[in-house]
């Protein structure tokens, strides 16, 4: 038998076709079994190596040196409760104002206070026709008229003080009792007493200041009591109280001297002449226990403030006491200490659904002729008429210190106490003839050097009754009796 061999090279490429193609088949194979595992559990991807930074190519940018904040911390609200305040600055404390150290500015003191509401309306000056239009009362000129002025006789008024008697002492001229106020588009209603007393029956009208506030006091007493009879009117005299009664109506009119308001080494009625003022540091209750029951207060206090050259002090402690305590003031400013402690007594004190307030507005001074034409050595003395210049004003009125009072009477409003401004300055200021001047009790003898010049001791500050203060009552009245 005869074997037959192949030649050597087609055998081994026959084993290599082979070979390959079972390696194909396990590779094949292989894969196929990777990608059923890849499918069941997938794998995240392999991250990249961080990539090398080469400082040396690349140019340096700002960027790169941002730090990193770390993350807030967060806030747990649960824990805290809100607070406006959170975000509000603290301030420091107000420096304490020491009064004593202190040159009086006029925009110093004054609170400010937010803005008051506007002032209610002057009351209707009744005419005889209903619907008039309302006006301004303090805004005329002076009238001649003897036929209605003056309202009472002197020799009627059976309460007249001496010292503004200007007939009884002496006075010839007659022409000063019978001028009437008429202001501009409006008149006057007739001061009628039964009338007034009707509206204060059971009630206490009291003036509350200096002698000023006195003359209009007597002023009242005169217009109101000679519609009484003589058993159904009387007058008490307590110390500081002076009181008048009309028994028919149980009504009282009073007059309380207290000259600066406040507790002060004044406050004798009769012997108050010092060198010097003193106050008692926030001391009304003394003053004030007397006026709190009244329907009708009537406040008056300008005259003890304008003494030029003089300070105020202030009394820290008591009268009574060994070592007094002493803080030292202008005089002016004293005015506004004062009102402060005035009005704080007012709104905690006074209801003024029951009460009503009136404060009277400085009374002018006619001490220098040379303001109407005639020498400046001469004053109200043998004056007999009034000035005719609309808008006069003396040098002597001070302004400021009506200011004064106004902004309290302001932030008393501000606060729901309402007191009227009684503007009687400017229609007083017309009025150089109305003075006593020489024509009234002199409480201490004349020296022969007075008695040769009258100018010397004329009185050119208060007023002769009937005159002038006749007309603040009708002006009052017409305030009283529209409410």
């Amino acid at each position: 038998m005869t074997t037959y061999y192949g030649p050597l090279g087609l055998r081994n490429c026959f084993s290599s076709l082979i070979t390959l193609f079972l390696t194909i088949f396990a590779i094949s194979l292989f894969l196929n079994k990777a990608h059923l595992r890849q499918e069941e559990t997938p794998t995240p991807p392999p991250s990249s190596p961080p990539a090398v930074l080469n400082v040396s190519k690349v140019e340096r940018q700002e960027e790169i040196t941002i730090p990193i904040l770390p993350p807030p911390v967060a806030l747990n609200l649960s824990k805290f409760e809100r607070q406006e305040e959170i975000t509000t600055p603290i301030l420091p404390p107000p420096v304490p104002l020491n009064l004593s150290k202190v040159e009086r500015q006029e925009e110093r003191i004054t609170i400010p206070y937010p803005p008051p509401p506007p002032p209610p309306p002057p009351p209707i000056a009744w005419n005889a026709l209903e619907g008039d239009d309302k006006c301004d009362l303090f805004s005329g000129r002076w009238v001649y008229d003897n036929s209605t002025h003056p309202l009472y006789s002197w020799q009627n008024c059976s309460f007249m003080h001496d010292e503004i008697a200007c007939e009884k002492f002496g006075r010839k001229d007659r022409l000063y009792k019978n001028w009437r106020w008429q202001p501009h588009g409006c008149d006057i209603p007739r001061f009628n007493s039964t009338k007034l007393l009707e509206r204060l029956r059971g009630k206490r009208m009291v003036f509350v200041g200096d002698s000023l506030n006195r003359n209009q006091w007597v002023s009242m007493v005169c217009l109101v009591e000679s519609s009484i009879p003589p058993e159904q009117k009387s007058m008490k005299f307590n110390g500081s109280l002076l009181s008048f009664n009309a028994k028919e109506f149980n009504a009282s009119i009073d007059f309380y001297w207290s000259p600066l308001l406040l507790e002060s080494n004044g406050d004798d009625p009769v012997i108050h002449r010092t060198s010097e003022r003193i106050v008692r540091a926030h001391s009304i209750e003394k003053h004030a226990k007397h006026w709190t029951d009244a329907d009708v207060i009537v406040f008056n206090s300008y005259l003890w403030w304008k003494k030029p050259g003089i300070k105020l002090k202030i009394l820290h402690g008591s009268f009574e006491d060994k070592d007094k305590d002493f803080e030292e003031i202008e005089l002016a400013l004293g005015l506004e200490v004062a009102l402060r402690t005035w009005s704080e007594w007012l709104e905690s004190h006074v209801d003024t659904n029951k009460t009503q307030l009136f404060f009277v507005s400085l009374s002018p001074t006619h001490v220098w002729a040379d303001e109407w034409g005639k020498p400046s050595d001469q004053n109200c003395y043998t004056e007999t008429e009034p000035i005719t210049k609309e808008g006069y004003a003396s040098r002597g009125t001070d302004y400021s210190l009506m200011r004064t009072v106004e902004a309290a009477v302001e932030g008393l409003r501000y606060k729901g106490v309402h007191v009227q401004i009684l503007n009687i300055t400017q229609l007083s200021e017309y009025r150089k003839d109305g003075h006593p001047s020489i024509f009234r009790r002199q409480y201490a003898p004349l020296t022969e050097e007075q008695l040769a010049n009258p100018t010397s001791y004329s009185d050119c500050t208060h007023w002769c009754l009937p005159g002038v203060p006749d007309t603040w009552n009708e002006l009052l009245y017409t305030y009283i009796m529209s409410r």
